[in-house]
Order: structure tokens, then sequence, then C-alpha cells
């Protein structure tokens, strides 16, 4: 089963992990690196992607004459997608479990973050029903 594993950050302008200690920061990647890799080599990980903070970001839809309209930039969110990983696992608990480690990849001074993370089945097509 794929799940869809979307880290939700605190809002507040554009990514604060821009303002971290150098040491911090290198941490912090590290651990996603690494993260990864583990991932990979367990035949789990389909796909993982770290996204611009919401400064950087434009709402899209088809105006009347189909062509794009845009709104953004959205500095002053709540909260928003900091990034994401696609995972192949047996069960719902199996990425539970990835998520909480995620979850707590270090922050400033290596404290665990404790993000939220959503975790969705990814749905291969419609219901067999």
């Amino acid at each position: 089963m794929k799940y869809i594993l979307m880290m939700h950050t605190p809002g507040s302008g554009p990514y604060q992990i821009s303002k971290w200690p150098r040491k911090d920061i290198e941490a912090h990647i590290g651990f996603m690196m690494d993260f990864a890799k583990r991932l990979t080599a367990q035949g789990e990980l389909v796909g993982a992607e770290g996204l611009a903070g919401p400064d950087q970001a434009k709402i899209v839809r088809a105006g009347s004459d189909g062509k794009p309209i845009t709104d953004g930039v959205f500095p002053e969110m709540k909260e928003f997608l900091a990034g994401y990983w696609i995972v192949d696992v047996d069960s719902p608990e199996r990425a539970y479990a990835i998520a909480a480690e995620a979850s707590a990849a270090p922050g400033p001074n290596g404290a665990p973050l404790n993000l939220a993370i959503e975790v969705r089945q990814v749905m291969s097509g419609p219901p067999r029903d």
C-alpha cells in the first residue's frame, strides 16, 4: 500500500529553517538524507521532496477563458506543507511509524521538531465495487 506523508510546519513567514544556526541546518538535512537512504535500502521509499515556502507559492485556477489566474504569495499562512514522502509499505501502522520518525527530525540545538505529519493512502484507482 502506498501512503503520502506530508510534513506541515508552522507558518509566519518564510520557512524558519533559514534562520537556524548552520550546524542545526546541517544536522537536520543530514537526518533527512540518512532517513531517505534507509527507507530506500528497505525498499519502502517511492519518492520524497522538500518544498519551497509559502512566500514563493501561487494558487492557480482556470479563468472563464481557460487561461491561468494566479493568487499569492502567501507569507502569513498559519501552517504550510514543507515536504513529503511517498512510501510503499505493508500496513498503515508502518506508515505511521515512518511518519513519527520523520516528525522527530532534529531542529535547533538538536531538539526533536515533532512536526505534524499527515498520512494519507495513495489511491491506485477507483474502488472495485
